[in-house]
């Protein structure tokens, strides 16, 4: 999402860092630099000149002129900035209250309500251990009531029944009541949305608030939208007094603008960001590695605990037993393959390295997502006892793995190779006592 930022700004750092001497001169330049970055992403114009007169207040004192590293002072106090823009400390939702906890999501059509309301209760039941109750108060697009019985099926999750010729307020009025009788701890409902904001909608999500006194008020904004998605929240909040803010499709080609000002402008905190178009595709925000990610810093964190998410601690004491048995084959290796694919793409693990991002814009990251792909459809073509030894491959059966997988024996052969070499790195890194190695994540296969 803030790509083009974050190449700006580490380009008018890289040219302060390249100065004999700091001047305030040289950092007024660098703020010129940051200002016209900030209002290329779309940044409010308000929030770019307080966050500029903030930085430079800062900028100007004798720690960063008398420093022997004034860049990464000027670095440090923009990505402290930063975090305070973004709001500071992480903002998570508030569960507590007698249940069921009502969470009203609310945002104009084609943000994502839907698809939001669904990765929003597999989010809440798989790590806050809640369980939630879906109900669709959009009468006047059946399609979204079937969409969200098809996404709450492939979640498991129950979905209160809703009849498009019933009042939005009675369709939750009965939703609360079934979730009280059933013990839910959550009832998410998905509201209706308009094209644009408009009085008929706000009524409408009015009569719904102040019926059921929802705990939560959240909304749904598609940050490709930008500036306009600063403003549906300022609308929003007016009506609804909103509790958070959802941003979604922010792994598009959205310049950031709306992140950044939605705190400021708004005063509501960005709580959850849509991170792709899958369940799971639902991130936690966290000003801090957001900030860190916007500076070029990558984000080790987030990358260690999708890794724990992906590599349960049992399956790593596993892989760490067959290492020391000697008998890790190519079946436990497209095991690591399918964990590496549950965090993410390459270029989205690459973006939270510290580094990776300037790395994997040297690589084709397509190619190392397809070169994955590759790898898998070879070994998924041999059979069980082929994947345990593969000390049995003649010719013929390479011959027929490389039909199988439309690539070449030439290939079957370089895979074949280099995994008896990884194979017998591992085994010596564990001879030398390296088993922590495998207590978070795989190792990935070049």
């Amino acid at each position: 999402m803030f790509e083009n930022l974050t190449d700006k700004l580490e380009l008018t750092f890289k040219k302060l860092r390249g100065q004999g001497k700091i001047t305030e001169k040289n950092i007024e330049e660098s703020l010129r630099e940051v200002r016209l970055a900030f209002l290329e992403a779309d940044v409010h114009f308000k929030v770019v000149k307080s966050f500029i007169d903030s930085v430079r207040v800062k900028a100007m004192g004798q720690e960063v002129l008398l420093s022997l590293t004034p860049e990464q002072q000027l670095i440090k106090i923009v990505r402290e900035e930063l975090i305070s823009l973004l709001g500071g400390e992480r903002k998570d939702l508030i569960l507590k209250g007698k249940p069921p906890l009502i969470i009203l999501l609310v945002g104009l059509q084609g943000s994502g309500k839907t698809t939001t309301a669904a990765k929003l209760a597999r989010y809440l039941k798989k790590e806050k251990n809640k369980t939630p109750y879906l109900v669709s108060a959009d009468v006047y697009r059946p399609a979204a009531i079937e969409q969200l019985k098809i996404l709450a099926g492939e979640l498991e999750l129950p979905v209160h029944s809703s009849d498009p010729g019933t009042p939005p307020v009675t369709i939750c009025s009965e939703a609360l009541a079934q979730a009280r009788k059933q013990h839910f701890d959550l009832l998410l409902i998905d509201t209706a949305g308009r094209l644009h904001v408009d009085t008929e909608l706000m009524k409408e999500l009015q009569t719904i608030h102040g019926a059921l006194h929802p705990h939560q008020v959240l909304l749904v904004a598609d940050s490709m939208t930008g500036q306009d998605a600063v403003n549906q929240a300022q609308s929003f909040d007016q009506w609804l007094n909103l509790t958070g803010i959802i941003l979604t499709k922010t792994d598009g080609d959205a310049r950031g603008g709306a992140a950044l000002s939605m705190r400021e402008i708004v005063g509501k905190p960005i709580v959850f960001v849509g991170v792709g178009e899958k369940l799971d595709a639902l991130e936690p925000f966290f000003p801090d590695r957001q900030a860190s990610r916007i500076l070029g810093m990558g984000d080790v964190l987030t990358l260690i605990e999708k890794a724990e998410q992906a590599h349960e601690q049992k399956e790593a004491g596993k892989l760490e037993k067959l290492i020391k048995q000697r008998s890790f084959s190519l079946e436990d290796f497209k095991s690591q393959l399918q964990t590496i694919k549950k965090m993410g793409s390459i270029g989205e693990l690459m973006d939270l390295i510290p580094g990776g991002r300037k790395l994997s814009q040297k690589m084709d990251m397509t190619q190392a997502d397809r070169e994955f792909k590759r790898v898998e459809a070879i070994i998924n073509s041999m059979t069980i006892g082929e994947q345990r030894n593969p000390a049995i491959l003649n010719g013929s059966r390479r011959r027929r793995i490389a039909q199988g997988s439309g690539t070449s024996v030439t290939e079957i052969n370089r895979l074949i190779k280099q995994f008896m070499e990884m194979r017998k790195m591992m085994q010596r890194m564990n001879q030398k006592g390296a088993p922590a190695l495998f207590n978070r994540t795989s190792m990935p296969f070049h």
